[in-house]
């Protein structure tokens, strides 16, 4: 007797089912697709041959899920959400490949939300109720809308300007300074010293300027880099992450900075139509300090941070 559960009137023609899920009445499961154990597949529920469930998935009623799509463990997929995995069907013409859809740990897609082929969709990430996500999604990322773009990340405190002076935040090394500032009839000033508002040498420089507001700019950490972000005009959302805890940031003032040490995923995003986002860099560029995958940094972050095995003293 399978440990899983098929109602009398669902059609599982798949032995590939996990422990302790469940296959409720009117979904059809062709014979190659793989499910994990405790997922809930409801109502009129159709999974194709080439599909793959985790563990603790939960499909709700009206899903398609086509060849080529992967879903980790613990996604949440809305009720008549659709996937599509070939961006130029023609009728009984197939691709030699179709387009692979891959949804990570953790996600949730809302209900009627449409998502184009050949995209990801980030570990946590949030897509809304109804949102058409043309391409792929950050990790944490709450995206909305037609096309989809992003208003927010998951997991954060919300988004704050801090009091004056410099304050630790809730992510590690990150700290939030309110610089001088000098304010008259001529005008406005904002100061910051080298070495100690700057706490490190400068050895380069960048604007970033002119983003449209949909769009994301960072989305990587660095080994050794350590960098200090001034909104000089304009705002600009930043989220850091430290693979433990993240915190969302406006800067919105020439007087706000943010340091960024190394071994921190950073995100910016919501640009206003005039801002100009200045970063001073601890370090010449070098593409090989660079760490762009999002599960490749949590797995270095974590492993800085792990504890010493017994009987062994820390260094």
């Amino acid at each position: 007797m399978p440990d899983y559960f098929v109602h009398p009137q669902a059609l599982c023609e798949s032995t590939a089912v996990g422990a302790g899920t469940r296959i409720w009445a009117f979904a059809h499961v062709l014979p190659g697709a793989r499910i994990g154990a405790d997922c809930n597949v409801c109502d009129h529920v159709f999974i194709e041959n080439d599909v793959w469930l985790a563990d603790r998935v939960t499909i709700k009623c009206g899903v398609q899920l086509w060849d080529g799509i992967r879903l980790e463990s613990d996604v949440f997929v809305g009720p008549n959400a659709t996937f599509s995995n070939d961006r130029f069907p023609r009728s009984r013409q197939r691709p030699e490949a179709f387009a692979r859809t891959v949804v990570r740990q953790g996600a949730s897609i809302g209900a009627n939300a449409t998502l184009l082929p050949g995209i990801t969709v980030g570990a946590q990430a949030m897509v809304g109720a109804g949102a058409v996500v043309t391409r792929s999604v950050p990790p944490k990322a709450i995206v909305v809308g037609n096309p989809a773009k992003i208003v927010g990340y998951v997991q954060t405190p919300g988004a704050k300007t801090g009091a004056p002076g410099p304050r630790p935040t809730g992510v590690d090394g990150v700290t939030l300074h309110h610089l001088h500032q000098v304010q008259d009839m001529r005008g406005s000033l904002s100061v910051a010293e080298f070495g100690s508002d700057v706490p490190f040498a400068v050895r380069r420089y960048f604007l970033v300027f002119d983003v449209p507001s949909m769009q994301v700019r960072g989305e990587h950490a660095h080994h050794q880099c350590r960098q200090f972000l001034v909104a000089v005009k304009g705002s600009v959302h930043v989220l850091a992450d430290d693979a433990r805890h993240s915190e969302e940031f406006i800067l919105d003032r020439p007087a706000l900075g943010l340091l960024l040490p190394p071994m921190t995923w950073s995100v910016q995003y919501r640009y206003s139509p005039d801002a100009v986002l200045l970063v001073l860099a601890s370090e010449h560029y070098d593409p090989e300090d660079y760490i762009r995958d999002y599960d490749r940094f949590v797995v270095l972050a974590r492993a800085l941070h792990r504890p010493p095995a017994a009987g062994i003293d820390s260094p």
